[in-house]
């Protein structure tokens, strides 16, 4: 079973629950709507206040 998260879909409750994320779910969705959403889990890195602190382990729990 896969329990990760799609970031392309998931809402702000959703992505807020991911420990490196808290906080920030407001900002991704924001930026997804934004852009048109995702096409790779590095482009978190560019979403306002989350530049250089998205871990390895949170991107672990996300798919596109």
């Amino acid at each position: 079973m896969d329990d990760r998260i799609d970031l392309n879909s998931a809402d702000q409750n959703a992505i807020d629950q991911i420990e490196d994320l808290q906080g920030h779910g407001h900002e991704i969705v924001r930026y997804r709507d934004e852009r048109g959403g995702f096409s790779d889990l590095r482009q978190l890195d560019e979403v306002p206040g989350l530049t250089g602190k998205v871990t390895d382990a949170a991107r672990a729990r996300l798919k596109l």
